[in-house]
């Protein structure tokens, strides 16, 4: 396994903490800074650094410092969402609210709406003063009350705002763009010589980015997803020759699809971004999928979004939308027209079901699991932002809570590996072949 190098693994500071944590938490374990948490949980790779002598890759661990950097009677926090919607991003927000009023006694937590939009000078969006009583009930919804926006924002007048507004911290929530924008924010902040931390709190129910263990809403957009797996499985059960086909978000990324399909156990094909598929042929899709009827007279097909785009794209589509990311083509329609096609060139009756539930599946309020891992992810940016951290991020690794350096999460993205057991275990569950191309 490659490792990051401890200067790439090192967390930015402000300066020193000098300042007592105030009373109401002297109760709460303070964070002991001489851990950290390895990167690798394998033996041999903790054997090959300690023969070689080089120390072990470790984040710094998240948690509560014995002394802070901010003064809690006088700095002013800031938090933004930005990107797609994703369940517990109000969780995060009310966690983050909570923290700092009851744990630090912060007051003057203002919200900025509409992702970085809100920070433009040119907003017309006042920021929205967040209070535990404004945030009170905002877990049981999805969504976010801030709102959100995509696309970039001039760096420069950003910044502007945050002097303006006189914020000390500003809590970024959002995926690998967002986060770019965050880091991008600290590079300026520190040219001007400002004493401004930015704390990101990742958010992508697409689960891809990287060196965190998951990320918050997933568990939600899996389990959502496996109940219209279940209502596809029954509806093609319910014909001769029913196919029940659903397309999940994934990008670049076939996690929820993988997950999704894991948990479901009734599904016979999943298509995901990381493993190339072709139609026709003998080891083909379509060949694989005539196979499977005859046996069995029904199928469960899960793609994810952004799976075979070679396919459904032409050379000359390059648009993209207002993140810059290239806009998919719509593998869903594509596959259900084309499956449709090839059975009726066979004079084979099919019936094919078709679900699509991206939108409603990303606008769930949190499940349990995602509500939990949110109010920690919440109460442990709180924890660095105080701390004085800045251009990182929290993370999730191997059992335990860290700070992450935003440069290092940006560097790459997060995707399945063909070679690793999850899908080794999609294999084996789905019966799928191990290649279709």
């Amino acid at each position: 396994m490659n490792f990051p190098s401890p200067k790439d693994l090192k967390v930015s500071t402000l300066g020193r903490c000098e300042i007592p944590v105030p009373r109401r938490s002297a109760t709460m374990p303070f964070i002991d800074e001489a851990r950290g948490i390895v990167l690798s949980a394998d033996a041999a790779d903790l054997q090959a650094c300690v023969q070689s002598g080089q120390p072990l890759p470790a984040f710094e661990p998240a948690g509560l410092r014995e002394t802070i950097y901010f003064n809690p009677a006088t700095v002013a926090c800031g938090i933004v969402t930005c990107g797609g919607l994703c369940p517990g991003i109000n969780n995060v927000i009310r966690s983050i609210v909570l923290t700092l009023t009851y744990t630090f006694g912060v007051s003057g937590v203002r919200g900025f709406r509409y992702g970085y939009a809100g920070l433009a000078s040119q907003r017309g969006y006042e920021p929205m003063m967040l209070t535990p009583e404004s945030v009170d009930r905002i877990h049981e919804f999805g969504g976010t009350i801030l709102g959100s926006s995509r696309g970039p924002q001039d760096v420069a007048d950003m910044v502007d705002t945050l002097e303006q507004d006189r914020i000390g911290i500003l809590f970024v929530i959002g995926g690998d763009g967002t986060l770019r924008g965050a880091s991008a924010l600290s590079t300026e902040i520190a040219r001007r010589g400002r004493r401004i931390s930015v704390i990101g709190v990742p958010k992508t129910i697409d689960n891809d980015i990287p060196w965190i263990a998951r990320s918050f809403g997933f568990a939600t957009a899996v389990e959502a997803a496996r109940a219209v797996i279940n209502s596809a499985h029954q509806e093609a059960l319910g014909a001769w020759n029913g196919i029940g086909l659903v397309k999940l978000m994934g990008r670049h990324s076939g996690f929820i699809a993988a997950h999704a399909t894991l948990a479901s156990c009734d599904v016979n094909f999943c298509l995901v971004p990381e493993v190339p598929f072709v139609l026709d042929g003998h080891a083909g899709l379509l060949r694989a999928l005539e196979h499977r009827l005859e046996r069995k007279h029904h199928a469960v097909i899960v793609v994810a979004e952004g799976a075979g785009q070679e396919l459904v794209r032409r050379p000359d589509d390059n648009q993209h939308d207002a993140s810059g990311n290239v806009k998919l083509g719509d593998i869903g329609t594509f596959l259900k027209d084309q499956i449709a096609e090839y059975f009726a060139a066979r004079q084979t009756e099919v019936t094919i079901r078709y679900f699509d539930p991206s939108y409603s599946i990303r606008s769930q309020p949190a499940n349990s699991i995602d509500a939990e891992f949110c109010l920690a992810l919440g109460q442990h940016a709180v924890h660095a932002g105080m701390a004085g951290r800045t251009n990182m991020m929290v993370g999730y690794w191997n059992q335990h809570f860290t700070h992450v350096p935003i440069p290092l999460v940006v560097a790459q993205r997060g995707q399945l590996d063909p070679q690793d057991l999850v899908w080794q275990r999609v294999l084996e569950a789905t019966g799928q072949p191990a290649t279709m191309s």
